[in-house]
């Protein structure tokens, strides 16, 4: 049983959950009804995931209900942490189906017991087959292609795709529909994790080997700076573009150092995921019709990088 959030901040046995954060709506109240759990792909000091975090909190404040939060960035155990809420019957889950092979077992153990699951953020293919109510989040291959249409459109020639996390679904697609569109050479270098010195480094030597790269497409904001420094260190003219945004970044559009980023507005993903689970226990609600809802993806340029700052200075893109 969830304990009450007065008395003490939910633990889950075992260690699967080494890595896993939690996070409470707030104060619990004699008026709520539900508990949903968000599971997510997170890795530690990706700060997109807190403005995933502030949307999903903000869906629960207003429809008055308790949120759990876990996280883990590794497919073994992200599955284990949703046979775990399972366990603690929860009211609903709201999860990424960033590995689905790996989920797929314990997402049906969970429909078994009845808990309806909403798909948000990763999966955007897979949701579907695995019976999920809804999704909510961006066509990570839509928002490839786009890019690779913008990068025939800068007149690139040579691209690298950034690949933080190799097996994760959503990035993979990304880096697909970018080599489906780009009319050029694109190649995909992976490196793990937010360990930037180490990033920094792998980009600066493939820059050296190949002089002829012109742009690198990150798929993760925290790492459009790094590979800006990289660039500098290897005395490349390769321009950056970016999938997600943060303030730092925006800001750094303004000032014409990166291109544009892909912005999927997580706020609105955190914030569908679990309105969408209210809905449907309230009034028998799904959204969609049948395909996904779609938060992106929306290109953040020069242009109106001072409109978007605003809000990404507030944590809410």
């Amino acid at each position: 049983m969830i304990e009450h959030w007065r008395k003490s901040v939910l633990t889950v046995a075992g260690a699967a959950l080494a890595c896993a954060t939690l996070l409470s709506a707030g104060p619990s109240s004699a008026a709520e009804k539900y508990t949903f759990a968000m599971i997510t792909h997170a890795q530690p000091g990706d700060t997109f995931w807190d403005i995933i975090r502030k949307g999903a909190n903000a869906a629960a404040k207003k429809d008055n209900v308790k949120l759990i939060y876990l996280a883990d960035p590794t497919a073994t155990k992200e599955a284990q942490l949703i046979q775990n809420v399972t366990q603690q019957h929860v009211d609903g889950i709201a999860l990424t189906l960033a590995f689905p092979d790996a989920e797929a077992n314990n997402v049906k153990a969970a429909q078994k017991q009845g808990i309806p699951i909403i798909g948000f953020n990763a999966g955007v293919d897979q949701w579907k087959e695995q019976g999920l109510l809804g999704y909510a989040g961006q066509d990570e291959t839509v928002a490839g292609k786009a890019v690779g249409e913008r990068l025939n459109k800068e007149g690139a020639k040579n691209v690298v795709c950034l690949d933080q996390q190799q097996g994760a679904v959503q990035l993979e697609a990304r880096c697909k529909g970018i080599k489906e569109t780009f009319k050029g050479k694109m190649e995909v270098l992976y490196v793990t994790g937010y360990d930037m010195p180490t990033v920094k480094a792998r980009v600066q030597a493939k820059l050296q080997q190949d002089p002829s790269i012109d742009y690198i497409v990150t798929l993760g904001a925290p790492f459009a700076p790094t590979v800006l420094d990289a660039i500098t260190a290897a005395s490349s003219k390769a321009k950056v573009g970016t999938f997600d945004m943060t303030p730092r970044v925006v800001g750094m559009i303004a000032d014409g150092k990166i291109q544009w980023a892909i912005d999927q507005q997580p706020y609105v993903e955190g914030y569908e995921a679990i309105d969408m689970l209210w809905l449907y226990l309230t009034n028998g609600d799904t959204l969609g019709g049948g395909g996904p809802v779609l938060t992106g993806p929306f290109f953040v340029t020069k242009d109106n990088a001072a409109a978007v700052a605003k809000y990404a200075k507030a944590g809410t893109r």
